[in-house]
């Protein structure tokens, strides 16, 4: 939150920036700063000492996560989401942070600190919305949380800055993998449940099953089993499925593929007639499809019979 300058980064050594700028007074920078940049996410690590009174406003087009590492003055924290708005004063005590949403600015002044050493974490929504396959809750993005305290977050937040200095980091992936876990913790990302689809009833099964065995030789439409069944073409396809564990068309080539062996256990027929008689385009296709139901083509099996 105490960290000054718009690009301390470089503009050019990445996709992702979060273009923050700010304005800050009575802040000095000590160290100098460290960082690194992981999928999804560049993470700072500022240290720097507060006069007293030290000031700062700051605002970012990136979401981002202000987390004190640690705090020699310990001190307080007034923090103002608009520049007139009555400040909340807040202890500026170790793992203490805030969420600022992207674009909202921030006016805070510090009381106390002294030596201060910080993470910034700025998220790169895009990217981290598309590693959690569209379950974050982009409305949760919106809310600021100013100087909360939560013991899994800081664990998490102290590993990342522990990288960020680290003069031997490891693989991106550690990096990545601490990243991933933070932000899933700080908006509650929770593993989908998948929806358990419904099942035929035993009365609508046996109806369906009994009318694709009739018919199995002619092409069959999923409207005609949906309307057997009383439902619409996609929730019987579904329930078909979780019914039988296929869908219906491949129901349909199962009891050809049968219908086609018995013909051929008659041994007077030739393929190309059994194909046909069967409802496949030609010997070729025939071939195709028994092979993938059966495991071998259909003159093998004949042979293997013979056996």
């Amino acid at each position: 939150m105490f960290a000054s300058g718009e690009n301390p980064h470089g503009i050019g050594l990445m996709t992702f920036h979060p273009q923050m700028k700010s304005k800050v007074e009575g802040v000095s920078i000590v160290d100098g700063l460290r960082w690194r940049a992981w999928n999804g996410v560049i993470a700072d690590v500022w240290s720097v000492i507060c006069a007293e009174g030290a000031s700062g406003q700051y605002v970012s087009r990136a979401p981002r996560l202000f987390v004190v590492l640690e705090n020699d003055g310990v001190g307080r924290f007034e923090i103002r989401q608009s520049e007139h708005q009555q400040a909340v004063a807040r202890s500026a005590g170790p793992y203490r942070m805030s969420y600022i949403p992207a674009g909202m600015p921030i006016w805070g002044q510090a009381e106390n600190t002294g030596f201060l050493r910080h993470l910034d974490l700025h998220f790169d929504i895009e990217t981290l919305s598309r590693r959690f396959a569209g379950e974050l809750d982009m409305q949760k993005l919106l809310v600021p949380r100013l100087m909360f305290a939560d013991e899994r977050i800081a664990s998490l937040a102290a590993l990342i800055a522990a990288e960020c200095l680290n003069d031997d980091p490891l693989h991106d992936l550690y990096g990545e993998g601490l990243v991933l876990a933070l932000f899933a913790d700080l908006f509650k990302i929770g593993q989908k449940q998948e929806r358990r689809r419904s099942q035929l009833s035993p009365r609508q099964l046996r109806r369906t099953i009994d009318f694709i065995e009739e018919n199995c030789l002619r092409s069959i439409r999923l409207r005609e089993l949906a309307e057997l069944a009383g439902l619409s073409e996609t929730y019987f396809s579904h329930a078909f499925k979780a019914s039988t564990g296929i869908p219906p068309h491949q129901w349909q080539m199962q009891a050809r593929i049968r219908k086609a062996r018995e013909l051929m256990n008659r041994k007077s027929v030739s393929l190309t007639w059994v194909a046909a008689a069967t409802g496949f385009a030609d010997q070729a296709h025939f071939t195709r499809v028994f092979k993938r139901f059966v495991g071998m083509t259909p003159a093998a099996w004949l042979r293997a019979q013979g056996d």
